[in-house]
């Protein structure tokens, strides 16, 4: 297999995106690095500069993969159901989202930096990935809820979930800042907010 064969670029590829998902699941954008990923791939640290030039590409990677997989999810609620209420489509999404609570975090946490610092070529890959995951849902609107507003749903729900996760998930640290501050607070799944937003929007239908 020739070193540039398109095969071996894509797994290098997906193995230093999945180094970069295990390091991120214990430590913080701001500590994990480029020495660090190397650390735990198979080619070591100069190597993934034939693939990516900054640490900040990685992570956009590694959403853009997460969007791919989740806009696949919807698009397959909109090919395997012919109708669906809204409840029913309230519980998809909230699955859905709930089992990429990764994409969440990373939506959340440092979106900005990771398309700041990133070529543009990357970057329309990654926005190609979001692109996909908003026509997806549209998908589903039309064909499921005809009568719905889909762009203003659009316009609501996609902002709503990049704060989704600060609220449902916290350290014991900042929970106990929250206490100390006297704060009245009720932390809430992913699923139970995304699940409320969804069918405010759609008007309660159930």
């Amino acid at each position: 297999m020739s070193v540039t064969s398109p095969e071996l670029i894509e797994t290098r590829r997906d193995e230093i995106i999945n180094a970069c998902e295990k390091l991120y699941r214990t430590m913080s954008f701001k500590d994990i690095t480029i020495r660090e990923i190397g650390n735990i791939t198979t080619f070591g640290r100069t190597s993934i500069y034939n693939y990516f030039q900054t640490k900040e590409e990685i992570f956009l990677a590694l959403m853009q993969r997460e969007y791919e997989e989740w806009a696949a999810e919807v698009s397959s609620a909109a090919d395997e159901n012919e109708s669906m209420t809204a409840g029913g489509f309230a519980d998809i999404i909230a699955n859905s989202l709930e089992r990429h609570s990764q994409l969440l975090k990373l939506l959340a946490m440092n979106h900005y930096d990771m398309e700041e610092h990133s070529r543009p070529e990357r970057l329309t890959e990654f926005k190609t990935a979001y692109g996909a995951s908003l026509d997806a849902v549209r998908k589903c609107l039309k064909k499921f809820f005809p009568g719905t507003d889909t762009e203003r749903f659009i316009f609501v729900f996609f902002p709503f979930v990049f704060g989704v996760y600060p609220y449902a998930v916290a350290t014991e640290k900042q929970l106990c800042a929250m206490r100390e501050a006297k704060i009245d607070f009720k932390m809430h799944s992913i699923y139970e907010m995304i699940y409320s937003c969804i069918m405010q929007l759609l008007g309660g239908k159930a």
